[in-house]
């Protein structure tokens, strides 16, 4: 399993947010972008929340090495 991402910048907001979060395992990920959202946005850990999350995480592409 790759990499994966969620950015903040793909959920219009006034604060205009710019983090961005990556994590090689899904869980993790999820569980830091939600504490993301509830600490900074004020949004509720809920089921359905965390499902929404998991809908916008992407695979990130590999990283390229500088020769």
């Amino acid at each position: 399993m790759g990499r994966k991402f969620i950015d903040c910048r793909e959920f219009p907001s006034e604060m205009k947010c710019t983090v961005a979060i990556s994590a090689d395992n899904m869980d993790e990920l999820v569980n830091a972008a939600v504490q993301h959202a509830v600490a900074v946005h004020g949004h509720s850990d809920t089921p359905e929340f965390r499902t929404e999350i998991q809908k916008a995480i992407h695979d990130m592409e590999p990283s390229r090495s500088v020769a």
